[in-house]
């Protein structure tokens, strides 16, 4: 029986040496699987930080042109009101000035005296226009 049962435990302890090494190679394997998933999974990481980046970053440049856009819009308006009014006044002042009407002097108070007055600003009126056809030309 000596013999047997030490056959016995010498059979039982290879099996169980066998079936140790055998899972000690298993668990090498999960070993290296579970990192190789780990590496894949740090990779997918990494590249999705770096979308998300891009993402805000992109957000951002859109959000600065439509702040910069307006601010060019109101600008925009400015400009173009300045302009109306540069021309308005340009055509303002290459018409031909209109005189005041004459007010008639304090101590005569003679009706006909005002009509005297208003023809002699018609000709006076020709003068500023020839001036300005004049400076046109020079230019």
């Amino acid at each position: 029986m000596k013999s047997a049962t030490k056959k016995l435990t010498s059979e039982l302890a290879e099996t169980l040496s066998v079936k140790i090494d055998s899972v000690a190679s298993g668990s090498k394997k999960i070993k290296k699987s579970i990192e190789k998933a780990a590496a894949k999974l740090a990779k997918k990481v990494a590249k999705f930080e770096k979308e998300t980046e891009k993402a805000k970053a992109k957000a951002a440049k859109k959000t600065e042109k439509k702040t910069k856009d307006k601010k060019e819009t109101k600008k925009g308006k400015k400009s173009v009101k300045s302009e109306k009014l540069a021309a308005l006044v340009a055509a303002a002042t290459s018409k031909a000035p209109v005189a005041a009407p004459a007010k008639p002097a304090a101590a005569p108070k003679a009706a006909p005296k005002a009509p005297a007055k208003a023809t002699p600003a018609k000709p006076a009126a020709k003068a500023p226009i020839a001036a300005a056809e004049k400076q046109e030309e020079a230019k």
